[in-house]
Protein backbone atom coordinates (compact mmCIF):
# COMPACT_ATOMS: atom_id res chain seq x y z
CA UNK A 1 0.00 0.00 0.00
CA UNK A 2 1.17 3.49 -0.83
CA UNK A 3 2.72 5.48 1.99
CA UNK A 4 0.71 8.58 2.84
CA UNK A 5 2.57 11.79 2.03
CA UNK A 6 2.05 15.35 3.20
CA UNK A 7 1.65 17.00 -0.18
CA UNK A 8 -0.06 20.29 0.61
CA UNK A 9 2.25 22.69 2.45
CA UNK A 10 -0.33 25.47 2.39
CA UNK A 11 -1.35 28.57 4.36
CA UNK A 12 -4.92 29.02 5.62
CA UNK A 13 -6.81 32.10 6.77
CA UNK A 14 -10.13 32.28 8.63
CA UNK A 15 -12.22 35.26 9.72
CA UNK A 16 -15.38 35.45 11.80
CA UNK A 17 -18.41 37.51 10.81
CA UNK A 18 -17.64 40.43 13.14
CA UNK A 19 -14.01 40.54 12.00
CA UNK A 20 -14.85 41.39 8.39
CA UNK A 21 -15.78 44.68 6.79
CA UNK A 22 -19.20 43.51 5.54
CA UNK A 23 -20.11 40.86 8.12
CA UNK A 24 -19.19 37.92 5.85
CA UNK A 25 -17.65 34.77 7.20
CA UNK A 26 -14.56 33.91 5.18
CA UNK A 27 -12.25 30.91 5.04
CA UNK A 28 -9.33 30.88 2.63
CA UNK A 29 -6.19 29.01 1.71
CA UNK A 30 -3.52 28.89 -0.92
CA UNK A 31 -2.73 25.39 -2.07
CA UNK A 32 0.99 24.78 -2.47
CA UNK A 33 0.83 21.14 -3.50
CA UNK A 34 3.22 18.98 -5.42
CA UNK A 35 6.10 21.16 -6.59
CA UNK A 36 6.06 24.02 -9.07
CA UNK A 37 3.39 22.49 -11.30
CA UNK A 38 0.28 20.62 -10.10
CA UNK A 39 -2.49 21.69 -12.46
CA UNK A 40 -5.91 22.46 -10.94
CA UNK A 41 -9.50 22.64 -12.16
CA UNK A 42 -12.62 24.44 -10.92
CA UNK A 43 -15.84 22.45 -11.29
CA UNK A 44 -19.37 22.04 -9.98
CA UNK A 45 -20.36 18.57 -8.80
CA UNK A 46 -24.08 18.11 -9.37
CA UNK A 47 -25.91 15.45 -7.31
CA UNK A 48 -26.12 13.01 -10.21
CA UNK A 49 -22.33 13.17 -10.59
CA UNK A 50 -21.59 12.36 -6.94
CA UNK A 51 -20.51 8.70 -6.49
CA UNK A 52 -22.37 6.34 -4.15
CA UNK A 53 -19.05 4.99 -2.91
CA UNK A 54 -15.73 6.78 -2.67
CA UNK A 55 -12.63 4.72 -3.52
CA UNK A 56 -9.40 6.66 -3.28
CA UNK A 57 -6.76 6.15 -5.96
CA UNK A 58 -4.31 7.75 -3.55
CA UNK A 59 -4.39 5.30 -0.62
CA UNK A 60 -7.38 2.96 -1.25
CA UNK A 61 -9.58 4.56 1.41
CA UNK A 62 -13.18 3.41 0.80
CA UNK A 63 -16.46 4.82 2.07
CA UNK A 64 -20.12 4.20 1.22
CA UNK A 65 -21.71 7.61 0.81
CA UNK A 66 -25.17 8.80 1.92
CA UNK A 67 -28.04 9.40 -0.47
CA UNK A 68 -29.23 12.85 -1.54
CA UNK A 69 -25.97 14.79 -1.77
CA UNK A 70 -26.01 18.55 -2.21
CA UNK A 71 -24.51 20.30 -5.23
CA UNK A 72 -21.11 21.88 -4.52
CA UNK A 73 -18.12 23.60 -6.09
CA UNK A 74 -14.63 22.11 -5.82
CA UNK A 75 -11.06 22.55 -7.09
CA UNK A 76 -9.68 19.08 -7.89
CA UNK A 77 -6.41 18.18 -9.55
CA UNK A 78 -6.34 18.05 -13.34
CA UNK A 79 -4.56 14.70 -13.15
CA UNK A 80 -6.60 12.46 -10.82
CA UNK A 81 -4.54 9.30 -11.28
CA UNK A 82 -3.03 9.89 -7.83
CA UNK A 83 -6.22 11.08 -6.17
CA UNK A 84 -8.94 13.68 -6.56
CA UNK A 85 -7.86 16.33 -3.99
CA UNK A 86 -11.12 18.33 -4.12
CA UNK A 87 -9.60 20.87 -1.70
CA UNK A 88 -12.18 23.69 -1.51
CA UNK A 89 -15.84 24.32 -2.13
CA UNK A 90 -19.25 25.67 -1.13
CA UNK A 91 -22.44 23.59 -1.16
CA UNK A 92 -26.01 24.73 -1.89
CA UNK A 93 -26.72 25.17 1.83
CA UNK A 94 -23.92 27.78 1.87
CA UNK A 95 -21.54 25.66 3.91
CA UNK A 96 -17.92 26.16 2.88
CA UNK A 97 -15.04 23.77 3.44
CA UNK A 98 -11.32 24.15 2.81
CA UNK A 99 -9.34 20.96 3.14
CA UNK A 100 -6.66 20.81 4.04
CA UNK A 101 -3.70 22.38 5.81
CA UNK A 102 -0.91 19.85 6.30
CA UNK A 103 0.21 19.69 9.92
CA UNK A 104 2.44 17.47 12.06
CA UNK A 105 1.79 15.49 15.24
CA UNK A 106 4.61 14.95 17.72
CA UNK A 107 6.35 11.59 17.95
CA UNK A 108 4.91 10.72 21.36
CA UNK A 109 1.34 10.95 20.10
CA UNK A 110 2.20 9.13 16.86
CA UNK A 111 3.58 6.30 18.95
CA UNK A 112 0.40 6.09 21.02
CA UNK A 113 -2.04 6.53 18.11
CA UNK A 114 -0.24 5.82 14.80
CA UNK A 115 -1.46 7.15 11.46
CA UNK A 116 -3.57 4.75 9.39
CA UNK A 117 -2.17 4.20 5.88
CA UNK A 118 -5.58 3.60 4.28
CA UNK A 119 -7.50 6.00 6.53
CA UNK A 120 -9.25 9.14 5.36
CA UNK A 121 -6.86 11.81 4.07
CA UNK A 122 -7.03 15.28 2.61
CA UNK A 123 -7.37 13.76 -0.85
CA UNK A 124 -10.88 12.50 0.05
CA UNK A 125 -12.14 14.78 2.80
CA UNK A 126 -14.00 17.43 0.84
CA UNK A 127 -15.75 14.93 -1.46
CA UNK A 128 -17.03 12.72 1.37
CA UNK A 129 -18.00 15.54 3.75
CA UNK A 130 -19.12 18.75 2.00
CA UNK A 131 -22.12 17.36 0.01
CA UNK A 132 -23.69 15.95 3.20
CA UNK A 133 -23.53 18.80 5.71
CA UNK A 134 -25.89 21.68 6.42
CA UNK A 135 -23.80 23.77 8.82
CA UNK A 136 -20.16 24.29 9.71
CA UNK A 137 -20.68 22.53 13.05
CA UNK A 138 -22.20 19.56 11.26
CA UNK A 139 -19.11 19.44 9.05
CA UNK A 140 -16.89 19.20 12.13
CA UNK A 141 -19.03 16.40 13.52
CA UNK A 142 -19.15 14.38 10.29
CA UNK A 143 -15.41 14.63 9.68
CA UNK A 144 -14.69 13.88 13.34
CA UNK A 145 -16.80 10.73 13.20
CA UNK A 146 -14.96 9.58 10.05
CA UNK A 147 -11.52 10.20 11.58
CA UNK A 148 -12.52 8.36 14.76
CA UNK A 149 -13.95 5.41 12.84
CA UNK A 150 -11.49 4.98 9.98
CA UNK A 151 -8.41 6.82 11.18
CA UNK A 152 -6.46 9.30 9.09
CA UNK A 153 -3.29 8.85 7.06
CA UNK A 154 -1.89 12.28 7.94
CA UNK A 155 -2.18 15.24 10.29
CA UNK A 156 -4.24 18.11 8.96
CA UNK A 157 -6.19 21.30 9.65
CA UNK A 158 -9.57 21.77 7.97
CA UNK A 159 -11.72 24.92 7.86
CA UNK A 160 -15.53 25.01 7.83
CA UNK A 161 -17.87 28.00 7.66
CA UNK A 162 -21.50 28.92 7.19
CA UNK A 163 -23.24 32.28 7.40
CA UNK A 164 -22.86 32.38 11.17
CA UNK A 165 -19.92 30.27 12.35
CA UNK A 166 -16.30 29.53 11.39
CA UNK A 167 -14.58 26.39 12.71
CA UNK A 168 -11.03 25.05 12.49
CA UNK A 169 -10.60 21.28 12.83
CA UNK A 170 -7.24 19.60 13.52
CA UNK A 171 -6.28 15.93 13.56
CA UNK A 172 -3.55 14.50 15.80
CA UNK A 173 -2.39 10.92 15.56
CA UNK A 174 -4.48 8.40 13.70
CA UNK A 175 -7.87 8.78 15.36
CA UNK A 176 -7.95 11.95 17.45
CA UNK A 177 -8.99 15.51 16.73
CA UNK A 178 -10.23 18.80 18.12
CA UNK A 179 -12.04 21.79 16.63
CA UNK A 180 -12.46 25.38 17.76
CA UNK A 181 -15.14 27.83 16.75
CA UNK A 182 -13.23 30.96 15.79
CA UNK A 183 -14.52 33.95 17.80
CA UNK A 184 -16.77 36.11 15.65
CA UNK A 185 -14.45 39.12 16.02
CA UNK A 186 -11.21 37.21 15.35
CA UNK A 187 -9.06 35.87 12.55
CA UNK A 188 -6.63 32.96 12.25
CA UNK A 189 -3.56 32.53 10.09
CA UNK A 190 -2.60 28.87 10.00
CA UNK A 191 0.70 27.55 8.59
CA UNK A 192 1.79 23.89 8.58
CA UNK A 193 1.69 23.30 12.31
CA UNK A 194 -0.88 22.54 15.01
CA UNK A 195 -2.59 25.79 16.01
CA UNK A 196 -5.42 25.34 18.52
CA UNK A 197 -4.33 26.31 22.01
CA UNK A 198 -6.38 26.08 25.23
CA UNK A 199 -9.46 23.84 25.04
CA UNK A 200 -12.32 24.43 27.46
CA UNK A 201 -13.99 21.05 27.93
CA UNK A 202 -16.96 22.79 29.57
CA UNK A 203 -17.73 24.92 26.50
CA UNK A 204 -19.29 22.72 23.79
CA UNK A 205 -20.49 25.80 21.90
CA UNK A 206 -16.88 26.67 21.02
CA UNK A 207 -14.92 23.40 21.30
CA UNK A 208 -15.54 19.93 19.88
CA UNK A 209 -13.14 16.99 20.14
CA UNK A 210 -12.80 13.21 19.97
CA UNK A 211 -14.54 11.59 22.92
CA UNK A 212 -11.46 10.31 24.74
CA UNK A 213 -9.07 13.18 23.98
CA UNK A 214 -8.74 14.39 27.57
CA UNK A 215 -8.57 10.88 29.01
CA UNK A 216 -5.89 9.86 26.48
CA UNK A 217 -3.68 12.76 27.52
CA UNK A 218 -4.14 11.87 31.18
CA UNK A 219 -3.53 8.14 30.66
CA UNK A 220 -0.23 8.66 28.84
CA UNK A 221 0.88 11.74 30.83
CA UNK A 222 1.05 13.93 27.74
CA UNK A 223 0.18 17.27 29.34
CA UNK A 224 3.30 18.92 30.74
CA UNK A 225 1.47 22.05 31.89
CA UNK A 226 0.59 22.44 35.56
CA UNK A 227 -2.87 23.67 34.56
CA UNK A 228 -4.97 23.98 31.44
CA UNK A 229 -5.11 21.88 28.27
CA UNK A 230 -3.08 23.43 25.44
CA UNK A 231 -3.84 21.27 22.40
CA UNK A 232 -0.91 22.72 20.45
CA UNK A 233 1.64 22.02 23.17
CA UNK A 234 0.33 18.55 24.03
CA UNK A 235 0.02 17.09 20.53
CA UNK A 236 1.86 19.39 18.09
CA UNK A 237 5.49 19.60 17.06
CA UNK A 238 7.94 22.37 17.85
CA UNK A 239 11.07 21.59 15.88
CA UNK A 240 13.75 23.98 14.66
CA UNK A 241 12.43 23.88 11.10
CA UNK A 242 9.10 25.34 12.30
CA UNK A 243 10.82 28.59 13.22
CA UNK A 244 11.93 29.09 9.61
CA UNK A 245 9.14 27.38 7.70
CA UNK A 246 5.97 28.08 9.70
CA UNK A 247 5.98 30.72 12.43
CA UNK A 248 7.29 33.57 10.20
CA UNK A 249 4.13 33.29 8.10
CA UNK A 250 1.98 33.84 11.18
CA UNK A 251 4.23 36.72 12.19
CA UNK A 252 3.86 38.50 8.85
CA UNK A 253 0.09 38.04 8.64
CA UNK A 254 -0.38 39.30 12.18
CA UNK A 255 2.08 42.14 11.52
CA UNK A 256 -0.08 43.23 8.57
CA UNK A 257 -3.37 43.10 10.48
CA UNK A 258 -1.94 44.17 13.86
CA UNK A 259 1.02 46.47 13.17
CA UNK A 260 0.84 47.73 16.74
CA UNK A 261 1.95 44.33 18.13
CA UNK A 262 5.67 43.56 18.30
CA UNK A 263 6.41 39.84 17.89
CA UNK A 264 9.36 37.61 17.01
CA UNK A 265 9.08 35.90 13.58
CA UNK A 266 10.37 32.68 15.13
CA UNK A 267 8.12 32.66 18.21
CA UNK A 268 6.00 29.56 18.78
CA UNK A 269 3.81 31.40 21.29
CA UNK A 270 2.01 33.76 18.90
CA UNK A 271 -1.76 33.48 19.53
CA UNK A 272 -3.85 31.16 17.38
CA UNK A 273 -6.74 33.65 17.22
CA UNK A 274 -6.18 37.38 17.00
CA UNK A 275 -8.41 40.48 16.72
CA UNK A 276 -7.28 42.71 13.86
CA UNK A 277 -6.75 46.44 14.27
CA UNK A 278 -9.21 47.02 11.42
CA UNK A 279 -12.04 45.12 9.75
CA UNK A 280 -10.85 42.58 7.18
CA UNK A 281 -11.68 42.60 3.46
CA UNK A 282 -11.28 40.07 0.66
CA UNK A 283 -8.40 42.23 -0.58
CA UNK A 284 -6.65 41.92 2.79
CA UNK A 285 -6.86 38.14 2.66
CA UNK A 286 -5.62 38.04 -0.93
CA UNK A 287 -2.68 40.25 0.02
CA UNK A 288 -1.70 38.03 2.95
CA UNK A 289 -1.99 34.83 0.92
CA UNK A 290 0.15 36.43 -1.82
CA UNK A 291 2.74 37.94 0.50
CA UNK A 292 6.49 37.37 0.57
CA UNK A 293 7.58 39.56 3.50
CA UNK A 294 7.31 42.82 1.56
CA UNK A 295 8.77 45.75 3.47
CA UNK A 296 11.12 43.59 5.53
CA UNK A 297 14.66 42.24 5.19
CA UNK A 298 13.16 38.79 4.52
CA UNK A 299 11.61 39.58 1.11
CA UNK A 300 13.21 37.30 -1.51
CA UNK A 301 12.57 40.03 -4.09
CA UNK A 302 13.74 42.79 -1.77
CA UNK A 303 16.73 45.14 -1.84
CA UNK A 304 17.31 45.41 1.91
CA UNK A 305 18.90 42.94 4.27
CA UNK A 306 21.40 40.38 3.06
CA UNK A 307 21.40 37.39 0.73
CA UNK A 308 20.92 35.23 3.83
CA UNK A 309 17.98 37.17 5.31
CA UNK A 310 16.19 37.26 1.96
CA UNK A 311 16.19 33.45 1.93
CA UNK A 312 15.79 32.83 5.66
CA UNK A 313 12.05 32.27 5.91
CA UNK A 314 9.52 30.40 3.81
CA UNK A 315 7.14 32.95 2.21
CA UNK A 316 3.39 32.52 1.72
CA UNK A 317 3.39 33.57 -1.94
CA UNK A 318 5.81 31.22 -3.68
CA UNK A 319 6.47 29.04 -6.72
CA UNK A 320 4.41 26.10 -5.38
CA UNK A 321 1.16 28.13 -5.28
CA UNK A 322 -1.35 26.21 -7.42
CA UNK A 323 -4.62 27.86 -6.48
CA UNK A 324 -5.93 30.27 -3.85
CA UNK A 325 -9.54 30.33 -2.72
CA UNK A 326 -11.49 32.72 -0.52
CA UNK A 327 -14.87 31.25 0.39
CA UNK A 328 -17.20 34.08 1.34
CA UNK A 329 -20.72 33.79 2.77
CA UNK A 330 -22.28 37.26 2.69
CA UNK A 331 -24.93 38.42 5.20
CA UNK A 332 -26.81 41.03 3.16
CA UNK A 333 -28.28 38.79 0.47
CA UNK A 334 -30.71 35.86 0.30
CA UNK A 335 -29.10 32.45 0.68
CA UNK A 336 -29.29 31.67 -3.04
CA UNK A 337 -27.10 34.71 -3.87
CA UNK A 338 -24.92 34.97 -0.75
CA UNK A 339 -21.97 32.66 -1.45
CA UNK A 340 -18.94 33.62 -3.54
CA UNK A 341 -16.10 31.23 -4.33
CA UNK A 342 -13.16 33.57 -5.09
CA UNK A 343 -10.49 31.67 -7.01
CA UNK A 344 -6.98 32.50 -8.19
CA UNK A 345 -4.75 30.04 -10.03
CA UNK A 346 -0.99 29.95 -10.41
CA UNK A 347 1.56 31.85 -8.32
CA UNK A 348 -0.15 34.32 -6.03
CA UNK A 349 2.36 37.20 -6.27
CA UNK A 350 1.24 37.67 -9.87
CA UNK A 351 -2.51 36.98 -9.90
CA UNK A 352 -5.86 38.20 -8.55
CA UNK A 353 -8.82 36.05 -7.43
CA UNK A 354 -11.89 35.75 -9.65
CA UNK A 355 -15.31 35.89 -7.93
CA UNK A 356 -17.71 33.07 -8.83
CA UNK A 357 -21.25 32.88 -7.47
CA UNK A 358 -21.37 29.42 -5.89
CA UNK A 359 -25.06 28.84 -6.63
CA UNK A 360 -24.26 27.66 -10.16
CA UNK A 361 -24.47 24.39 -12.05
CA UNK A 362 -21.38 24.72 -14.24
CA UNK A 363 -18.09 26.62 -14.55
CA UNK A 364 -16.39 28.35 -17.50
CA UNK A 365 -14.58 26.11 -19.95
CA UNK A 366 -11.08 27.46 -19.30
CA UNK A 367 -11.50 26.82 -15.56
CA UNK A 368 -13.31 23.48 -15.84
CA UNK A 369 -11.01 21.76 -18.33
CA UNK A 370 -7.33 22.00 -17.50
CA UNK A 371 -5.15 19.89 -19.81
CA UNK A 372 -1.86 18.44 -18.62
CA UNK A 373 0.03 20.34 -21.31
CA UNK A 374 0.68 24.09 -21.24
CA UNK A 375 -1.82 26.21 -23.14
CA UNK A 376 -3.01 29.80 -22.93
CA UNK A 377 -6.60 28.51 -23.28
CA UNK A 378 -6.45 27.23 -19.69
CA UNK A 379 -6.71 29.78 -16.87
CA UNK A 380 -4.35 27.74 -14.69
CA UNK A 381 -1.64 27.50 -17.36
CA UNK A 382 -2.12 31.11 -18.44
CA UNK A 383 -1.34 32.25 -14.91
CA UNK A 384 1.62 29.89 -14.60
CA UNK A 385 3.07 31.36 -17.82
CA UNK A 386 2.67 34.87 -16.41
CA UNK A 387 4.56 33.78 -13.29
CA UNK A 388 7.41 32.24 -15.29
CA UNK A 389 7.90 35.51 -17.17
CA UNK A 390 7.29 37.86 -14.24
CA UNK A 391 9.51 36.16 -11.66
CA UNK A 392 12.87 37.10 -13.23
CA UNK A 393 11.66 40.68 -13.70
CA UNK A 394 10.90 40.89 -9.98
CA UNK A 395 14.31 39.41 -9.17
CA UNK A 396 15.90 42.06 -11.42
CA UNK A 397 13.75 44.83 -9.87
CA UNK A 398 12.54 45.75 -13.35
CA UNK A 399 10.16 48.60 -12.55
CA UNK A 400 8.25 48.52 -15.84
CA UNK A 401 7.39 44.84 -15.50
CA UNK A 402 6.58 45.12 -11.81
CA UNK A 403 4.18 48.00 -12.51
CA UNK A 404 2.55 45.95 -15.31
CA UNK A 405 1.90 43.08 -12.88
CA UNK A 406 0.65 45.42 -10.17
CA UNK A 407 -1.74 47.18 -12.56
CA UNK A 408 -3.02 43.87 -13.93
CA UNK A 409 -3.74 42.56 -10.45
CA UNK A 410 -5.40 45.84 -9.46
CA UNK A 411 -7.70 45.96 -12.46
CA UNK A 412 -8.37 42.22 -12.27
CA UNK A 413 -9.66 42.74 -8.75
CA UNK A 414 -11.55 45.87 -9.82
CA UNK A 415 -13.21 44.02 -12.69
CA UNK A 416 -14.26 41.27 -10.32
CA UNK A 417 -15.68 43.75 -7.83
CA UNK A 418 -17.57 45.56 -10.59
CA UNK A 419 -19.08 42.30 -11.85
CA UNK A 420 -20.25 41.35 -8.36
CA UNK A 421 -21.79 44.79 -7.82
CA UNK A 422 -23.59 44.59 -11.14
CA UNK A 423 -24.94 41.13 -10.37
CA UNK A 424 -26.01 42.22 -6.87
CA UNK A 425 -28.08 44.99 -8.43
CA UNK A 426 -29.72 42.65 -10.94
CA UNK A 427 -30.31 39.36 -9.11
CA UNK A 428 -33.59 40.44 -7.45
CA UNK A 429 -35.15 40.63 -10.91
CA UNK A 430 -34.30 36.98 -11.63
CA UNK A 431 -36.74 34.20 -10.76
CA UNK A 432 -35.47 32.06 -7.89
CA UNK A 433 -35.54 28.87 -9.98
CA UNK A 434 -33.58 30.60 -12.74
CA UNK A 435 -30.78 31.85 -10.47
CA UNK A 436 -28.33 28.93 -10.93
CA UNK A 437 -28.39 29.24 -14.72
CA UNK A 438 -28.20 33.04 -14.46
CA UNK A 439 -25.21 32.67 -12.14
CA UNK A 440 -23.60 30.44 -14.77
CA UNK A 441 -23.89 33.31 -17.24
CA UNK A 442 -22.63 35.90 -14.77
CA UNK A 443 -19.65 33.70 -13.89
CA UNK A 444 -18.86 33.17 -17.57
CA UNK A 445 -18.83 36.92 -18.16
CA UNK A 446 -16.55 37.53 -15.16
CA UNK A 447 -14.18 34.77 -16.25
CA UNK A 448 -13.96 36.10 -19.81
CA UNK A 449 -13.18 39.63 -18.65
CA UNK A 450 -10.44 38.61 -16.23
CA UNK A 451 -9.00 36.03 -18.63
CA UNK A 452 -8.52 38.78 -21.22
CA UNK A 453 -6.91 40.93 -18.53
CA UNK A 454 -4.38 38.18 -17.79
CA UNK A 455 -3.73 37.60 -21.50
CA UNK A 456 -2.96 41.30 -21.88
CA UNK A 457 -0.43 41.01 -19.04
CA UNK A 458 1.16 37.96 -20.66
CA UNK A 459 1.55 39.92 -23.89
CA UNK A 460 3.18 42.86 -22.08
CA UNK A 461 5.63 40.56 -20.33
CA UNK A 462 6.54 38.78 -23.57
CA UNK A 463 7.31 42.13 -25.22
CA UNK A 464 9.48 43.19 -22.28
CA UNK A 465 11.29 39.86 -22.03
CA UNK A 466 12.03 39.86 -25.78
CA UNK A 467 14.32 42.85 -25.17
CA UNK A 468 16.16 40.99 -22.39
CA UNK A 469 17.36 37.92 -24.26
CA UNK A 470 21.07 37.21 -23.89
CA UNK A 471 21.98 36.63 -27.57
CA UNK A 472 21.45 40.17 -28.87
CA UNK A 473 23.36 42.68 -30.95
CA UNK A 474 22.60 46.28 -31.89
CA UNK A 475 22.18 46.93 -35.60
CA UNK A 476 24.59 49.29 -37.27
CA UNK A 477 23.40 52.41 -39.04
CA UNK A 478 23.60 50.83 -42.51
CA UNK A 479 21.80 47.57 -41.55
Amino acid sequence: MKTALNLSSCTAFLAGKNATVDGSTMIARNEDAGGGINAKRFVVVNPNDQPSEYISTFNKFRLKLPANPLRYTETPCADTSDGLWGESGINTDNVAMSSTETEFTNTTMLGIDPLVADGIGEEAMLTVVLPYIHSAREGVQRLGDLVTQFGTCESNGIAFSDSDEVWYFETVGGHHWAAERIPDNAYVLAPNQTGIQEIDFNDPDHYLYSDDLKELAEKYHLNKAREGFNFRDIFGEDVQADHYYNTPRVWYGQKYLNPEIDQDPESRSMPFTQVASHLISVEDIAFILSSHYQGTDFDPYGKTGTAETRQRYRPIGMNRNQEMHILQIRPDFPADHAAIHWLAEGVNEFNAPVPFFANCTDTPENFKNTPLRTTTESFYWLNKLVAMLADPFFAEHDLEAMVAVSESRKFGFANGRAAVAEADAEFKNIEKTALPEWHNQVNEKIANTITENVKDLLHQLVLLRAEKMVPTFEKGGEL
